[in-house]
């Protein structure tokens, strides 16, 4: 008889994470040890929680960043300002393996929760400051969101027209800090499995994204230029850009090589002279002729619709996209023949999200938790941290608990 496998469990059972954070940073860190298998339990503010549920309710009513970070998440909704609420806080980080916070520069240190005094307190917790600009240095103190440290990281200096910079459309800089915060915090627990200690784990934004730079910022130390912001094409490939369609679409497309060019020229542009053509023969040359190059590739799309310009290219084995907006990305065939899309709870009701982009085969799928509700479990950590009902009542009735 044939014995069947039982799926692995999720990587991170049995890990227990507490978190005192908000907005995007560390909430989308902790949503990627969440999907993982690991017990995410979110401090909030009492008064309205996590400030990121009041950005927009778009979803359904709720915020649909808060949607997006915190599905899978237990909430308790807590005053640290009042040492008893703290004081669960400490409770909580006591049977923790992981404490993450992304709160103001200062303020963590400030309630004995920055991952010195925890680490030091607690030698198997494995503890994460995310911050702005890191702890130390002549911007430490400094405010920082988003699209303050893209600037700041040179991001915004390279997307955009030669005209105009602008930010990415993603918060780049907080994602950036969350996924080194999650791989932080994998190889931190990797590493207490064969040392048996924790430690702190700092990450900044800045040089979060500062690393995300490589290309670009290696180009000009080292060339002595920087790449020039040049909207959906690329500073040193031509063609590399999107064309218009017959049917108003647009279908972007790259030429890697002389190679891919003679094809294209021969297979799509129905010039096969051009292939041989001194002025567009080399990528050099098709760089130098920018405009004229994009004139050819743009008359021969403009004749047909999307569906058809995709379909030619790819024939020729032209690397090819369609631009697609939020909307078509949600319905894209890629997705949706791959079955990533599931359905969480939320207070509001079931909303679709993806899958985590993780897979791990032969494990279960991931278990995806509901999006809590502010001071959801409150009530049952109290309890579990050891809280009679009387407690319960006088913190409830002091606003130290919600």
């Amino acid at each position: 008889m044939i014995q069947r496998m039982r799926p692995l469990p999720p990587p991170l059972e049995g890990i227990t994470v507490v978190a005192v954070e908000q907005a995007v940073a560390a909430p989308f860190a902790t949503r990627q040890l969440a999907d993982l298998g690991a017990r995410v339990i979110k401090v909030e503010r009492i008064d309205g929680g996590d400030f990121a549920r009041g950005y927009d309710t778009a979803a359904g009513g709720l915020a649909s960043h808060f949607v997006w970070c915190n599905r899978g998440k237990e909430s308790i909704a807590l005053d640290l300002k009042d040492e008893r609420g703290l004081d669960v806080v400490r409770r909580l980080v006591a049977d923790a393996d992981v404490f993450v916070q992304n709160l103001a520069q200062g303020a963590a240190a400030r309630l004995g929760l920055d991952a010195a005094t925890l680490c030091a307190a607690h030698p198997r917790l494995i503890a994460v400051d995310i911050s702005g600009y890191g702890a130390s240095g002549p911007y430490a103190d400094k405010r920082a969101y988003d699209m303050l440290v893209q600037c700041e990281a040179g991001l915004v200096s390279v997307t955009g027209t030669p005209e105009q910079p602008v930010k990415a459309g993603i918060p780049a800089a907080d994602i950036a800090a969350a996924m080194y915060a999650f791989s932080g915090v994998l190889a931190a627990l990797v590493r207490r499995g064969a040392t048996g200690c924790g430690g702190p784990v700092e990450v900044s934004m800045l040089e979060a994204l500062a690393e995300w730079m490589g290309h670009p910022l290696h180009h000009a130390m080292h060339g002595g230029t920087a790449p020039g912001r040049t909207g959906l094409a690329h500073a040193v490939i031509a063609p590399y850009d999107s064309y218009p369609t017959a049917d108003g679409g647009r279908v972007l497309l790259s030429v890697q090589n002389d190679r891919e060019w003679r094809r294209l020229a021969e297979q799509v542009l129905g010039q096969p002279e051009l292939g041989t053509d001194p002025a567009y023969a080399t990528n050099a040359a098709r760089v130098a002729n920018r405009g004229g190059t994009d004139a050819q590739v743009a008359k021969a799309l403009g004749t047909l619709d999307a569906d058809e310009a995709v379909a030619r290219l790819e024939a020729a084995g032209i690397a090819c996209a369609r631009l697609r907006d939020l909307h078509e990305v949600a319905e894209h065939p890629q997705l949706a023949a791959r079955e990533r899309w599931r359905e969480v709870g939320t207070p509001v009701g079931p909303l679709r999200t993806l899958l985590p982009p993780i897979t791990l085969p032969g494990g279960a799928e991931a278990d995806l938790g509901d999006v809590p509700a502010l001071g959801e479990h409150t009530e049952a950590l109290l309890r579990a941290v050891g809280m009679t009902d009387e407690l319960i009542a006088v913190l409830r009735r002091d606003g130290v608990a919600a």
